[in-house]
């Protein structure tokens, strides 16, 4: 099954450098995330830095976030996933990726990020952008939407955070951000990375 879907985002990052994709996963694989994110153990407020200098702005950005491991099978399962999917952009992209990185977001009611790109300026260790959606009942009133623009500041798609929904975007291409959130909202975002 994963074969058909690593083609997919493939193709479409050779199109058209993004892709959204509804019901892409297993659905119990987003439950299964979001239970865990939900006990918000370790947690931290998320911060900014194109350096080695991080630091909290929020004026920019306001969720908490939290490193995935393997230490869950859920956590294990989405990584197998995107290692497949880093085997197959290395195979058919020559992309070099090292490797993928990925951590829980959880935006509370107000919390929002500011429009960024993900790969950092005068960077080019992140190559490849995932998000990956864990809000059941979410409903286009309750906010919280991806929205993506294209190099040149122009809008493309509004995605609404619903379960089980992946994008996957060239880092350094695609502007974005996160509207506000009018309830709590689950998500992982995920880079494949080159550093040599």
């Amino acid at each position: 099954m994963n074969e058909k879907l690593y083609s997919e985002i493939i193709n479409a990052l050779v199109k058209d450098g993004y892709i959204i994709i509804p019901n892409a996963l297993d659905e119990n694989l987003a439950c299964g995330l979001k239970e865990y994110a939900q006990n918000e153990k370790d947690f931290k407020r998320a911060g900014i830095s194109g350096s080695n200098d991080l630091h909290l702005d929020n004026q920019r950005r306001r969720d908490k976030i939290h490193w995935l491991n393997k230490d869950s099978s859920f956590q294990s399962d989405f990584l197998a996933f995107t290692d497949g999917l880093k085997e197959r952009i290395n195979r058919e992209l020559y992309m070099g990726i090292t490797y993928y990185e990925s951590h829980f977001a959880i935006y509370d009611e107000g919390d929002f990020y500011e429009t960024h790109l993900d790969s950092f300026k005068n960077s080019k260790n992140r190559v490849v952008t995932t998000v990956y959606y864990l809000n059941e009942d979410w409903s286009d009133e309750d906010g919280g939407e991806l929205v993506i623009y294209d190099e040149n500041n122009n809008f493309l798609s509004k995605v609404t955070p619903h379960a089980n929904t992946l994008i996957v975007f060239l880092s350094d291409k695609f502007p974005h951000e996160v509207l506000p959130a009018k309830k709590r909202r689950f998500s992982i975002a995920g880079w494949y990375r080159i550093d040599k």
